[in-house]
This record gives structure tokens, C-alpha cells and sequence, in this order.
């Protein structure tokens, strides 16, 4: 049964941090499967959360960030296994991606067929993906079966992204359907490694570690 959801009021979801409660992480799964757009916490900030190729969830993205078909989209993953399903990855672009996570980096990579075009880099043909160190986001991405396509919650005229759930709330609350709360998040973006050209090209300085990139 499809379900519906009012447009004007998010339900905000409290979920333990290190023990989450399975019933209430099958609820959230449940909204991302059904069409809905979250907003979670991750190891680095909170991010925006929907269900992966789902065009109608990518254009509200677009419409509350005001972003552009070139925004880069990211799909979180459980582990470098999901990782390989998306993305050509070589040795040694694996073996970097394997002793940074998880962790609070994104690594742009060649994408495979199995990332919708409307997710790609429209000139290059790219794709964004991540595994991150946090225990709600590995139980929903366990749950769910498969990658939550993301993007960070920083909205137009902001600095940083969003950290709190209520404040979350007020600002676009009426915009999505749920709001994950799991207590204190960061506010810095995760840091974003280009692996495209053969070798690790810093792109975004953010929470993780890339001195040894630059």
C-alpha cells in the first residue's frame, strides 16, 4: 500500500545514536521507500536522505538547496562491496577508499550502470559515494537493502549546514517528511577526494583528514 504523507508537517523520529531501536529505524525506511525525503545525522553533518533514482525526491532537493542539474549527488553505502556495485574502482583507488572508512570522506569515482544518469555528473559521468562511521546510518542502510542517495543539509545563504533537529524543523520542516533526531551532529561537510584522474585530488577540505592529499 502506497503511502501519503503531509507536505506541511515533518515527523521528527527520535533514534538512539549507538543502540537504534530497530522498529523505529524501519519507520524511517519505510518513509525513504514510500517516496519521502528525510533529514539524518551522519559521522560529519546532517544530510538529506531519499530512496536512490528517485526523481521526484532529487528535483525537492534541488528546489529547497536551489541547486542546478550539476549538483553532485552522493550515494551512502554500507561497505566497499556496495561501493564496486556503483563505481569502477582500481587497486589502488581501492586500497585508499579501504583505510579512509568509514569515515567522514566522499570519493568521486567513474560511475557503473547501476547509478541513474539523473544522479551522474551530467559532463563527466561521475559519481559521489561514501561509507560512513555511524551506527543509526549503517542499522537504516541495513534495513533498507541498498545505498540512500544524499546530499548535504546546507541551505541557500548558509555557512554550514544544519545541526539540530529542531531547528531543521522550523526551516524546512514542511518541506520534507522526516527529521531523524540522534542527538549532538557536527557541522562540517565531509571532505571530498577526486579519484578520477589516478590519483587523490582534494576537491572540498571537510571533517576528515586530507593533509596527506595536498
Amino acid at each position: 500500500m502506497q503511502l501519503t504523507y503531509n507536505p506541511r508537517v515533518a515527523k521528527i523520529i527520535d533514534i538512539h545514536p549507538d543502540d537504534p531501536q530497530p522498529r523505529r529505524v524501519a519507520a524511517v525506511v519505510e518513509i525513504i521507500r514510500n517516496g519521502g525525503l528525510i533529514a539524518y545525522p551522519t559521522d560529519s553533518s546532517y544530510a538529506f536522505g531519499c530512496h536512490i533514482g528517485d526523481s521526484k525526491a532529487i528535483n525537492r532537493i534541488h528546489r529547497i538547496r536551489r541547486t542546478d542539474k550539476k549538483h553532485n549527488f552522493t550515494l551512502v553505502c554500507r561497505d566497499l562491496s556496495e561501493i564496486s556495485l556503483y563505481a569502477r574502482v582500481d587497486n589502488w583507488a581501492y586500497r585508499l577508499i579501504k583505510s579512509l572508512t568509514p569515515g567522514p570522506y566522499t570519493f568521486i569515482l567513474p560511475a557503473t550502470r547501476e547509478v541513474p544518469k539523473r544522479l551522474q555528473n551530467p559532463s563527466r559521468r561521475t559519481i559521489g559515494l561514501r561509507v560512513p562511521d555511524h551506527r543509526l546510518v549503517r542499522a537504516l542502510l541495513g534495513e533498507l537493502g541498498e545505498p540512500i542517495m544524499s546530499s548535504t543539509l546546507l541551505l541557500p545563504g548558509d555557512e554550514f549546514p544544519l545541526t539540530d533537529a529542531n531547528d531543521i524543523d522550523d526551516r524546512i520542516g514542511h518541506a520534507i517528511e522526516a527529521i531523524v533526531e540522534a542527538g549532538p551532529v557536527g557541522f562540517e561537510p565531509t571532505s571530498v577526494l577526486d579519484l578520477t584522474g589516478g590519483y587523490a585530488e582534494v576537491q572540498r577540505v571537510g571533517r576528515g583528514d586530507v593533509s596527506a592529499f595536498l
